[in-house]
């Protein structure tokens, strides 16, 4: 009887592990990361905003969103909103540059202000970042490079949206601005 109770429980927690997200954390906000630069970088410094966070690569048809994202980042940052950038090389190994490669082409052919961070791997398994295993909490993954999660300002996910929906989409506008309404 005790161990069906254990078993139970353990069951209970990793449920409730899955809800939550990385190493207990509640929010996307709770986490910590590296710039693209290898800079430590606190999620945190986001919480109240909403955010778009996109996994990025310099060498994939989606590239030139980068245009679009810059665009949304430049006409709502001042209004609670950020674009985040996530480096990914898992999806036909469309980046494959260094942190200093990827921010040089970046600046260089769309003049990105938008925060960028380190590599990451959205893929599920050990090696994926802690980013992404939280985003994956929401139910999906990355299939391609340019998917889009809008984080509310609470630090959760409102909204996904695949790679083919673009910065301009008004059902993606739409997300962002909902979430920007919400307190």
């Amino acid at each position: 009887m005790m161990w069906g109770m254990r078993i139970q429980l353990v069951a209970a927690v990793l449920a409730l592990s899955a809800v939550v997200g990385v190493a207990g954390s509640a929010s996307l906000y709770d986490l910590k990361t590296q710039t693209l630069l290898g800079k430590p970088a606190d999620l945190g410094d986001f919480r109240g905003k909403v955010t778009l966070v996109v996994n990025v690569a310099s060498y994939c048809g989606y590239t030139p969103q980068y245009k679009g994202l810059e665009a949304l980042h430049r006409e709502l940052k001042d209004k609670g909103f950020a674009v985040l950038g996530f480096p990914s090389n898992d999806f036909g190994e469309q980046e494959p540059g260094t942190a200093d490669e990827i921010a040089t082409f970046c600046k260089r052919t769309y003049d990105v202000t938008f925060p960028m961070f380190s590599k990451v791997v959205t893929h599920a398994g050990r090696d994926q970042s802690p980013v992404y295993s939280y985003l994956g909490a929401s139910g999906h993954l990355p299939a391609w490079n340019f998917a889009k999660y809008v984080v509310g300002k609470d630090g959760r996910v409102r909204a996904f949206f695949p790679s083919e929906v673009t910065p301009e989409d008004p059902a993606l506008r739409r997300a962002i601005a909902d979430g920007m309404k919400a307190n």
